[in-house]
């Protein structure tokens, strides 16, 4: 596939923009351009830079480029029983690998199975020097003892333009049921917390609309054993509900209003914001709609022990001007700063995007 290999050109693009000092914006299917702070730069493509380069069903490993499309991934994933097991959300046909690692998206078996960054196990990516690096492998982590690549999840393009990604997948689960509840919130945060020590197939649990929804997956004999004993009425057609949730589909995400992601211990309690709420992560991670000024609900959630997160801006004129992110700690600051240095030290990589000053 060596026809879909654009590193020398990409290469040559940072370059020259590492001599001039002129800012690039990294884009793919461009399918989270709304996410972070707004883009700035040259947009600097890597759609065209695509393909899977090494597929091995029997090692539970796949390596394919950056622009590679998610659907082509688990389509040949599929084809052998097997998922990338964090479940990443998609948000539109574009959406890319490079992409969903530079977000570390995950879906709701996130708590459970693990994020998108668990499941890294090594990348190539041009820095902000235009020198090609390769860090970890297909097997185990890179000599310095350091998990390098999994640096690139959740940096959002700011240390590296990621060329190449290698990830562990799983076998898809032999069958999945999901249990439905009708329950307070607070009833549904302690019986999932509850469950989540004990030795169940849990693979997923979310609270929208009063109803608690709790989805098991493993071998059949576990997932009707642990049924048993967590009650509740089975879900038919429980694909879509939780295809709806990961993908934002749901009535409750078609708002023009600010939509927050809530980022909290699982075991905290419910907190009374203004606006409505559901529940991801057995309540570890909370979407809130609402205008509430950020400067308070960050302030409340910090003291909740979370931070919360602009996930999406209100469409309409008056759409907060806050950070996406909430602001870090400077002793934090400080080490990102370092990370920025080493790998982009003249900050030409999607500038802003993630903090501002970055």
């Amino acid at each position: 596939m060596k026809e879909h290999d654009l590193s020398p050109a990409l290469q040559a693009r940072v370059l020259d923009a590492y001599a001039q000092g002129r800012a690039l914006n990294i884009q793919a299917g461009n399918s989270k351009a709304w996410y972070g702070n707004p883009s700035q730069g040259e947009v600097l493509s890597v759609a065209n830079h695509h393909g899977i380069l090494n597929y091995e069903p029997s090692e539970l490993v796949i390596t394919a480029r950056a622009g590679t499309p998610l659907i082509e991934l688990e389509t040949a994933l599929a084809a052998e029983n097997q998922c990338l097991a964090f479940e990443p959300p998609h948000f539109a046909a574009t959406a890319t690998l490079g992409g969903t690692i530079a977000c570390n998206f995950s879906g709701s078996a996130r708590p459970y199975l693990g994020a998108a960054r668990d499941f890294i196990l090594g990348c190539k990516l041009i820095n902000g020097k235009g020198e090609i690096l390769q860090f970890g492998g297909q097997v185990m982590k890179n000599v310095a003892g350091y998990d390098v690549s999994r640096l690139m999840a959740g940096a959002l393009g700011t240390l590296g333009l990621l060329l190449e990604i290698s990830v562990r997948v799983l076998p898809k689960p032999e069958t999945t049921l999901t249990l439905i509840k009708t329950l307070s919130a607070k009833d549904m945060l302690q019986q999932a917390n509850a469950y989540a020590r004990l030795p169940l197939p849990l693979s997923a649990c979310a609270y929208v609309d009063g109803q608690a929804y709790i989805r098991l997956a493993g071998s059949e004999g576990s997932v009707k054993q642990a049924a048993k004993i967590m009650g509740g009425e089975p879900l038919p057609e429980h694909e879509n509900f939780w295809f709806k949730l990961r993908e934002q589909q749901l009535a409750f995400f078609q708002t023009e209003q600010n939509l927050w992601r809530l980022s909290l211990p699982a075991d905290t309690a419910v907190l009374t914001l203004e606006g409505e709420q559901i529940y991801d992560w057995g309540g570890a991670q909370r979407w809130l709609v609402s205008n509430l000024d950020a400067a308070s609900l960050r302030e409340l959630v910090t003291k909740a022990g979370g931070h919360a997160t602009l996930f999406r801006r209100s469409a309409k004129p008056t759409q907060t001007t806050a950070s996406s992110f909430q602001a870090l700690s400077s002793e934090l600051m400080r080490y990102h700063r370092q990370l920025k240095q080493a790998f982009d030290p003249r900050g030409i990589f999607n500038p802003n995007r993630l903090y501002i000053g970055l």
